[in-house]
């Protein structure tokens, strides 16, 4: 069946309400005991015929309009504006930013008064091709553009029909002190991860994808914040190297880390975006 024989569902089954409302208790508990930090694994998270349809209308890898997240630390696509999402996900990040759907996530990790991110600023759509990764960290701590906004939860979706464990790509949940992996899940279609945005929430997946060339690691990634007016300094992207990292590799590591927060300085000072960076760096390889 192509993607645009799956019918969109009406708005009110955008996000299956009476599904999970039933279940806050328990996912409310299972978020605050989860170990290494707070986080629930969702499956059949939206209806079934809903997340394949987000899943064959994903913007294709080769699309211009992707940034490019090329360091050290990460080799990823992101896209941000959703003005070039396609209609299904639009429909359904919009939902994710309802009023309705951020009361749901208060009621289950009990943090109250959150704030969606329209501009999904670093979030958005991800999308990672053979050989991509993204290392060990924990995220920045405040919104580049909204000073006063604290970054409290990532929500992550996946939407990849097949996964293979060879293919690597897996979600890592690594501890406090970064020993070693507590928890990883595979990437696979209508599986979501909701984990709370801590200065040592570190997660990851550091192993290069060993999926076919045709294959993509496909994701919708969007995140909440409260507000807070206190003068704590903002933390940029916080990498961190894994115990059977090389010296050499510890270096770069920090190397990229340092280069990494200095942007994030200028974002935050001038406005700069991920995409208008993303432009200029196209301009300059067509020269």
């Amino acid at each position: 069946m192509s993607a645009s024989a799956i019918p969109l569902p009406a708005i009110d089954r955008l996000f299956p309400y009476e599904k999970w409302n039933s279940r806050v208790a328990e996912l409310s508990t299972e978020f605050r005991s989860a170990q290494p930090f707070p986080y629930v694994h969702l499956t059949e998270f939206l209806d079934p015929e809903l997340s394949l349809r987000l899943s064959r209308e994903f913007p294709n890898s080769n699309d211009i309009r992707w940034n490019h997240y090329r360091h050290y630390n990460e080799n990823k696509l992101g896209l941000t504006q959703s003005e070039l999402f396609p209609p299904s996900l639009s429909f359904v990040i919009s939902e994710f930013q309802s009023p309705r759907f951020v009361s749901w996530l208060e009621r289950v990790t009990g943090i109250k008064g959150l704030l969606p991110d329209p501009t999904m600023e670093g979030g958005g759509l991800h999308q990672i091709v053979r050989g991509g990764y993204l290392n060990v960290h924990a995220d920045f701590t405040r919104h580049h553009h909204q000073p006063h906004w604290r970054r409290r939860l990532n929500l992550l979706l996946y939407l990849n029909e097949e996964w293979h464990d060879d293919w690597n790509g897996q979600i890592e949940l690594w501890d406090r002190e970064m020993r070693g992996c507590v928890k990883k899940f595979a990437p696979l279609i209508n599986h979501a991860v909701l984990f709370e945005t801590a200065p040592d929430s570190f997660h990851g997946h550091p192993e290069p994808l060993n999926c076919p060339p045709e294959v993509t690691r496909k994701s919708v990634a969007l995140y909440y914040f409260t507000l807070d007016t206190s003068n704590v300094p903002a933390k940029s992207t916080n990498y961190r190297a894994r115990p059977t990292d090389s010296t050499s590799q510890r270096i770069l590591m920090w190397a990229d880390k340092r280069a990494v927060s200095a942007y994030s300085k200028v974002k935050r000072h001038i406005g700069l975006s991920d995409e208008a960076v993303s432009r200029l760096l196209r301009f300059g390889r067509r020269g």
